[in-house]
């Protein structure tokens, strides 16, 4: 990958339209429909919701959002990584952009709902990886059979001592 830039973004540019249709078609394909909670690019852009891509020049390599649940908790939310852009790094670098900015707005915790089909395997690893724990539901969420719910507490920032 070249020089990755990761921007808050619009979910109904043409092209992030068509990566989230992608999304969206593959989490049908996979899970009961009662067990889709990916959001649709309308529900991306609500005030309590902050979504990004990262693209290399044109090229867009995936999005990640993070949605607001309270002032200590956020929930990460449409994590897709473009098809052509798989096991390059590019979801490993978007994770870590999203976590650095939960941690920059005050969220003491970040949490996710995601899949048990194997094809969700690689987004488990993914997460798990970056020290997410499986957890309870939380809020809106209740248990289900489709469903792993992980958690990961953020570093307290360091005091201000000025």
């Amino acid at each position: 990958m070249g020089d990755v830039q990761i921007q808050v973004d619009d979910p109904r540019r043409p092209d992030v339209l068509t990566l989230l249709e992608e999304h969206l078609a593959d989490m049908y394909a996979t899970s009961p429909a009662e067990s889709v909670h990916a959001l649709d690019p309308d529900a991306l852009t609500s005030p309590d919701i902050v979504f990004w891509t990262a693209r290399d020049g044109d090229d867009l390599l995936g999005c990640a959002a993070l949605k607001t649940l309270s002032a200590e908790h956020a929930e990460l939310k449409s994590m897709r990584t473009a098809t052509a852009a798989r096991r390059r790094g590019a979801a490993r670098l978007l994770l870590d952009h999203v976590l650095a900015e939960a941690s920059a707005r005050g969220h003491l915790r970040v949490s996710l709902e995601t899949g048990t089909e194997d094809y969700f395997r690689p987004a488990r690893t993914l997460y798990a990886g970056r020290g997410f724990v499986e957890c309870e539901p939380f809020e809106p969420y209740v248990a289900d059979p489709h469903s792993v719910f992980m958690t990961l507490l953020l570093a307290l920032p360091a005091p201000d001592r000025r």
